[in-house]
């Protein structure tokens, strides 16, 4: 049911949470708990989109005031010196 928790511990645990908050509270307790997962949700949502609009980005279109005006109006084409260009070897 919540993990590795069966009924037992679970009733342990509400045992324990009626003693020290006492009947009357009880509700109070659940429903700021609610609310703090609420909002915790909601903050994880809102990072979750800002880093994946991020990534979606064109980086050339993010950087393009940052760049100088030769590389940001440069085509998408290789030249012929970068076509011809080998790999340094090692050995």
């Amino acid at each position: 049911m919540f993990g590795n928790l069966g009924f037992g511990e679970i009733m342990i645990i509400m045992l324990i949470v009626l003693v020290l908050f006492g009947a009357n509270r009880i509700p109070e307790v659940s429903a700021s708990f609610g609310k703090g997962i609420r909002e915790f949700k909601k903050s994880l949502n809102e990072v979750e989109q800002s880093v994946t609009s991020a990534v979606t980005d064109s980086p050339r279109s993010t950087y393009a005031p940052f760049l100088p005006a030769s590389s940001a109006t440069a085509s998408s084409e290789p030249s012929v010196d970068e076509e011809r260009r080998e790999p340094k070897r090692l050995m």
